[in-house]
């Protein structure tokens, strides 16, 4: 019998595992056709890889590789290869890790540790074979790390970005698991400049304070906010995936229909927030905040470090080139203002070029020249001419009408 099991990719915990005692040939890819479907992995094509059975009494197996970014074992990239009991196989540079058993061999490694009792061999281990960018070593199952940082209860692991508001790492709670394996976490520390600023200050611990506050699939959620030698931090839920602006940078312009799915999913987050009491505006809707989930392709929108409860007192000026509303400059956020932000964001989306080139000033104002951008349906035209107007009384209204308004762009058959 042959057994794969779908790993995550930093920790090297198994996802998922798949059994398979009868068949001669074993086939991975995104079409339904296949005998492992995958899901989400937009590296993955949709039939590539194929493995045959060429030697049963052994149990050899030959892998043949036929997607179109290519397919790693143990980290070498290959076109056809015959595997090992222990092998592991990437589908693609950035794509899902599997891992390769033989039934036999996996019975006769548990007896051999049994009667040795080498069950632990973290003093010894050298984190070899393992996965590039693995977090966890898939030997020991301890992190590779050069040495051990710990903030709180939480172990860094690696930087994850830096921005002007703060610093974000990977972090590892060790006392907490999800199906008994490690608890990876988004930590985020106000930077040491920032910190001495009141006004940054306040804006710091109000994203912790409101993301305590939300409930909504699509967005991350909140597990701590603390302070440990007068740094502060926020504890977050980690998302696998990659951003739209990743997505769109390494494949290109995106197809309408899509992209109008995936605002569909954006607006109703934004009706979640902009119903609260009180209402809440995001002020940064943008494609780099918006994160294509690897487990189910669900959108998860992220950064509240802008957040803005309507109702308080005039804020800072925010705004990003391109992205946001000409209010927002002038320090009046309002929720039309996340609206044009989506508008703003298809543009990228399906041209994958800044919004900006398509930034004119006509009919005595600068506005989008809508007409001007290449392959766009004349219906989502019609709906980018309302979502991206200077004034928010001109656009939508709400979420929901924007929704609406891309709901009726999509093909009957999509």
């Amino acid at each position: 019998m042959v057994i794969f099991t779908l790993l995550e990719p930093q920790t090297n915990q198994p996802l998922q595992k798949w059994e398979f005692s009868e068949q001669s040939v074993i086939r991975i890819g995104r079409a339904q056709n296949n005998d492992i479907v995958l899901h989400g992995y937009f590296q993955v094509s949709r039939q590539h890889l194929e493995l045959i059975l060429v030697d049963p009494q052994q149990e050899k197996w030959q892998l043949i590789s036929r997607g179109t970014n290519g397919t790693l074992l143990n980290n070498n990239f290959v076109t056809e290869a015959t595997l090992n009991h222990d092998d592991l196989i990437r589908l693609a540079e950035n794509g899902p890790v599997f891992k390769f058993e033989l039934e036999s061999c996996v019975a006769e490694n548990q007896s051999e540790l049994e009667q040795t009792h080498i069950l632990n061999t973290i003093a010894h281990c050298d984190h070899k074979d393992n996965p590039d960018g693995s977090i966890f070593c898939r030997h020991c199952g301890q992190p590779i790390v050069e040495e051990e940082h710990f903030v709180g209860f939480y172990q860094i692991l690696r930087i994850l970005g830096r921005g002007g508001m703060g610093t974000t790492y990977l972090a590892w709670d060790r006392n907490r698991t999800v199906k008994n394996a490690p608890m990876l976490l988004v930590l985020k520390e106000m930077n040491a400049d920032m910190a001495r600023i009141a006004k940054a200050r306040e804006l710091f611990e109000r994203e912790a304070r409101i993301l305590k506050s939300l409930d909504h699939p699509g967005i991350p959620k909140y597990y701590d906010f603390f302070v440990e030698n007068n740094h502060k931090y926020i504890v977050m839920e980690l998302i696998h995936g990659h951003n739209l602006e990743q997505f769109v940078n390494q494949r290109g312009a995106n197809d309408p229909q899509r992209t109008i799915n995936w605002m569909i999913q954006i607006c109703d987050i934004l009706t979640y927030l902009h119903n609260l009491e009180p209402p809440l505006v995001h002020r940064d809707i943008k494609p780099a905040n918006l994160m294509l989930r690897n487990l189910d392709s669900r959108l998860m929108l992220l950064d509240f470090g802008a957040v803005k409860e309507l109702g308080t007192a005039l804020e800072t000026r925010i705004g990003v080139e391109g992205y946001s509303a000409p209010e927002q400059y002038r320090g009046k956020p309002c929720p039309q203002s996340d609206i044009y932000g989506v508008g703003t964001t298809i543009i990228f989306l399906l041209t994958a070029k800044a919004p900006m080139q398509y930034y004119r000033y006509q009919s005595n104002k600068f506005e989008f020249d809508i007409g001007s951008i290449p392959n766009l349906p004349t219906n989502l035209a019609q709906v980018l001419e309302v979502a991206c107007q200077p004034e928010p009384r001109d656009r939508y209204q709400t979420a929901q009408e924007l929704s609406a308004a891309l709901s009726n762009c999509l093909s009957p058959n999509y």
